[in-house]
């Protein structure tokens, strides 16, 4: 008896450690990414090197906000919707990003892992496409569309690895 517990924990600590990636067009309880024609609001957020500003945002339930995301800073910096949790499980991916050689501290290489080394059935096809996330350069300005689909508290995060721990995260209120 002692041993079958054993082995179920051993596989749920398994499929935990596994990190979440999400597809394209995944839909989240928190809401869906936007084309940026249906935002009815444009929110700029400037990312400054393990800062963001504004640090806090409110939206609304049904909201499509138009994040307008400008790199002040001279690191590669990520904006992340999710909550806590999700930014735990998108931190370990991207740090068999970093590890892999895919990114460097100003930049994403397209192809810059080092197959001779790598596991290809855990990376091989590894992207940092989240429909929640998007990374942006040094000095470069992306944008992101988002329809929040319930009240909540969110947060928005930079996942790079390091910079959630030094107070790159923001939050996120969602109202009814």
């Amino acid at each position: 008896m002692f041993l079958r517990k054993s082995c179920l924990l051993a596989g749920g600590l398994l499929v935990l450690s596994f990190p979440v990636l999400a597809s394209p067009g995944e839909t989240f309880s928190f809401g869906e990414a936007a084309p940026a024609a249906k935002a009815t609001r444009t929110v700029e957020v400037v990312l400054q090197d393990i800062s963001f500003s504004p640090e806090s945002l409110d939206v609304k339930a049904g909201e499509t906000v138009r994040f307008v995301l400008v790199n002040k800073g001279q690191l590669l910096h990520e904006f992340n919707l999710g909550d806590a949790a999700m930014h735990v499980s998108h931190q370990q991916e991207m740090l068999k990003m970093q590890a892999g050689g895919m990114l460097t501290a100003t930049g994403m290489k397209k192809d810059g892992m080092d197959h001779s080394t790598m596991d290809h059935g855990d990376m091989g096809a590894m992207k940092h496409d989240d429909p929640n996330s998007v990374l942006v350069e040094p000095g470069k300005t992306a944008e992101l569309t988002w329809t929040f689909g319930k009240a909540g508290a969110l947060e928005f995060a930079c996942n790079i690895p390091g910079h959630y721990q030094a107070g790159m995260v923001g939050k996120l209120t969602v109202s009814q």
